[in-house]
C-alpha cells in the first residue's frame, strides 16, 4: 500500500523484517519440540535459539538486502532465509527446518501476521464504535428526514441514522473476530501435510506457542477457505465505510446541507474556487473501500489449489493481505475521526424536514382517515390528491400547506376536524419509540 493511506503500525507487521522474525520464532519454536521429543539434538535447539534471536531480532535493511541477495542465487525464499540464519548460528543450524517444508513456515508466519492485522482493525472498529455511539446519543432527539429513493419519506432522528450504522459495524466487529479465530491455525505438517517426516506434536507445541490452533488437515497448506473469510468479513467492514460516506456526502451536497466533514483552518477545497468545501476524507474513503472489496475475489478464487497444494495462491496473498488490511485500518482511523468531528446543522435538518409543506406527515393521515371509517383505497387517492396538490405548488403565490389542502378537500374534512388532523400530523408521533430502538443498539446505557 502507498505510504499515503498507511499507519505505521499496521504496515509493520508486513515489512520483511517482521516476517523473518518470525520466521525465526516458528523455526525455533519447532526446533524446541523436536528436541524435548529426541529428533534433533537438545544443544542444537539451544544454539539455534541462542545464537539465532539475535540474529533475526538484528534483521533491518542490510540483513534484508543480504537475504535478497541469497533468494537471487537459490530462486526460493525459505531457503534464502535459513542460508542467512546459518551463518549466524554455525553447524547446529542444519538441524532447523527438520521434516518441514516451506510451507509450514509460510503459511504460520502469514497466520500469525494476519491475527495481528485483525487485532489491530478490531481495535479500530472499537475506537468507530465510540465515536459513532458518542454522536448518536448527542443527536439522539435530533430530527431530520428520512429518506427513501433520495427522496423525503418521513422525519427520523440524526441520531437514529448513526445507531443504524453503529449496530452495522457492531455486526461488522463480530465477523472479524470470527475472522480472526478462523485464520488463526498452524500447520506444521510436512510435503503433502501427513506428518510422515514431522511429529504432529511438534505442530501442536509451536500452535500453542503462537496462540494459534492447529488445522485438522493441512494437505501442506492451510486451506485457503479460511483466507477467503477472512478478506470478505473485511470487504463486508469497507462497505459498511462506504454506506457511512455515501450519507455524509449527500447531506453535505450544497443543496442539503445538513451535515458536512469539519473544515480545518487554513484548509482549502479547490484551486480554482476559494468557497468550496468539499467531502474529501468520505469520497477518499469510498475509494479505499473499493478497493478493500475487490480483494475478496482473488481471495475467492484462491480456494482452488491444484491438489495437495500449488503457489497460485503466493503472489495474490504478497499483495492482498498486507495492502486490504493497511487500507482498511487506514480507512477505518479516518472514518473515525471524521465522525468525531462531523459538523451538524440541526437548524438546516429542520427546514428540509418542513421544505415539502408537511406531506411528510401523509401515512399518518392515511391511518386517520381510515381509522375515521374511510376505506383505504379512497383514504390513499384523497391523501394523494393534497400531497400532490401541495408538492407541485410549493414555492408558487398560490401554494398552500398540506394541511390546508387536506382541509379543503371535503371528504377529509367531512371525518376529520382540524384538531383531529393535527393530532394526526404531530411530530412526536414520529419520535415516540426513539428510546426503544436505542435500547435495542446500545441496551440500557
Amino acid at each position: 500500500m502507498v505510504p499515503r493511506y498507511s499507519r505505521p503500525q499496521m504496515e509493520a507487521i508486513w515489512s520483511p523484517a517482521t516476517r523473518y522474525k518470525i520466521w525465526f520464532e516458528i523455526e525455533a519454536l519447532a526446533a524446541e519440540a523436536m528436541a524435548d521429543l529426541g529428533t534433533i539434538p537438545a544443544e542444537a535447539a539451544r544454539a539455534i535459539r541462542d545464537k539465532g534471536a539475535p540474529r533475526a531480532a538484528a534483521i533491518g535493511d542490510a540483513e534484508v538486502a543480504r537475504i535478497d541477495e541469497i533468494e537471487r542465487v537459490t530462486r526460493h525464499d525459505v531457503i534464502a532465509f535459513l542460508t542467512f540464519m546459518a551463518e549466524g548460528i554455525g553447524p547446529e543450524a542444519r538441524f532447523m527446518h527438520q521434516g518441514m517444508t516451506s510451507s509450514d513456515v509460510l503459511d504460520t508466519c502469514l497466520a500469525v501476521q494476519m491475527a495481528r492485522a485483525a487485532d489491530l482493525l478490531i481495535a479500530d472498529m472499537d475506537a468507530l464504535l465510540a465515536a459513532l455511539k458518542a454522536r448518536a446519543i448527542e443527536h439522539k432527539t435530533t430530527p431530520t428526514i428520512g429518506r427513501s429513493h433520495g427522496i423525503h419519506a418521513e422525519p427520523t432522528t440524526f441520531g437514529l441514522k448513526l445507531a443504524g450504522h453503529y449496530a452495522e459495524f457492531m455486526r461488522g466487529r463480530e465477523r472479524l473476530v470470527a475472522a480472526r479465530r478462523e485464520i488463526a491455525t498452524c500447520a506444521i505438517s510436512g510435503p503433502v501435510g501427513t506428518f510422515a517426516s514431522v511429529d504432529p506434536r511438534v505442530e501442536a507445541f509451536v500452535a500453542e506457542k503462537l496462540g494459534l490452533a492447529v488445522e485438522p488437515v493441512s494437505t501442506q497448506v492451510i486451506p485457503r477457505d479460511r483466507h477467503a473469510a477472512f478478506f470478505c468479513a473485511l470487504a463486508v467492514v469497507a462497505s459498511g465505510i462506504e454506506r457511512l460516506a455515501t450519507e455524509v456526502r449527500h447531506l453535505q451536497r450544497s443543496e442539503v446541507r445538513e451535515a458536512e466533514e469539519y473544515f480545518h483552518p487554513g484548509q482549502k477545497g479547490s484551486s480554482a474556487m476559494p468557497h468550496k468545501r468539499n467531502p474529501v476524507l468520505s469520497e477518499n474513503l469510498t475509494g479505499l473501500a473499493r478497493l478493500v472489496r475487490g480483494y475478496a475475489v482473488p481471495a475467492l478464487e484462491n480456494v482452488a489449489l491444484w491438489h495437495e497444494r500449488d503457489i497460485s495462491h503466493s503472489s495474490v496473498e504478497r499483495v492482498i493481505a498486507p495492502d486490504a488490511t493497511i487500507a482498511l485500518d487506514f480507512a477505518l482511523a479516518r472514518l473515525t475521526g471524521m465522525m468525531e468531528k462531523l459538523t451538524i446543522y440541526p437548524a438546516r435538518m429542520t427546514a428540509n424536514l418542513e421544505s415539502l409543506g408537511g406531506v411528510v406527515h401523509s401515512q399518518k393521515v392515511l391511518l386517520a382517515l381510515t381509522q375515521a371509517g374511510m376505506s383505504r383505497e379512497d383514504s390513499y387517492a384523497a391523501v394523494q390528491r393534497a400531497a400532490m396538490a401541495t408538492w407541485t405548488a410549493l414555492g408558487t403565490p398560490d401554494g398552500r400547506s398540506f394541511r390546508d389542502n387536506l382541509l379543503a378537500d371535503a371528504t377529509v374534512s367531512a371525518l376529520l376536524t382540524p384538531a383531529a388532523l393535527d393530532t394526526a400530523m404531530d411530530p412526536r408521533r414520529d419520535f415516540a419509540q426513539v428510546d426503544t430502538i436505542f435500547r435495542r443498539v446500545f441496551g440500557d446505557s
